[in-house]
């Protein structure tokens, strides 16, 4: 298990829309989320519940943003998932937790530890925190998590669905 999660806008929404934010502190010690990402999870005004939903939940810690080192303002990606990049930088321990594709590319150039929001499911899965993934990712796939075609069939697959 990581020491810690630090969570992008994206996986915030779509957890938040299936009411599976403890996915997150059910895998990680802890769960931080720089204050760029609350930023824009507030953008989306009534629309979306998900920044409520993350200040209500106990085991998420709204972190200050700080300055980015070129290594990541290079890539020129949003303040959240810079934001993201960065704590997860210096901090090794932290596994990031991006949907983003420009943003995953720059952590693994980076080497930075990443996985989405599929991703966390499947771990959940096999960490025994839920007895199904399909259900959830079915949830997420209706909330608005984009799949390439087969993509559901074939992680599922390698958690034995």
């Amino acid at each position: 298990m990581p020491d810690a999660f630090v969570v992008d806008a994206s996986p915030l929404i779509l957890l938040a829309r299936v009411d599976r934010l403890d996915l997150l502190s059910a895998s990680a010690a802890s769960v931080v989320v720089p204050r760029s990402v609350i930023v824009e999870l507030e953008a989306g005004g009534s629309r979306d519940h998900a920044a409520a939903s993350v200040r209500a939940c106990g085991a998420i810690r709204v972190i200050d943003d700080d300055e980015l080192p070129d290594a990541i303002s290079s890539w020129d990606l949003g303040a959240g998932e810079s934001q993201v990049l960065r704590y997860a930088l210096s901090h090794p321990e932290a596994e990031a937790i991006i949907d983003d594709r420009a943003a995953r590319r720059c952590a693994a150039a980076l080497q930075i530890a990443v996985v989405g929001t599929l991703g966390l499911v499947l771990r959940a899965k096999l960490r025994g925190h839920i007895a199904a993934a399909r259900p959830v990712v079915s949830e997420l796939c209706k909330s608005g998590l984009r799949l390439a075609p087969g993509m559901m069939d074939s992680a599922l697959a390698k958690v034995g669905e």
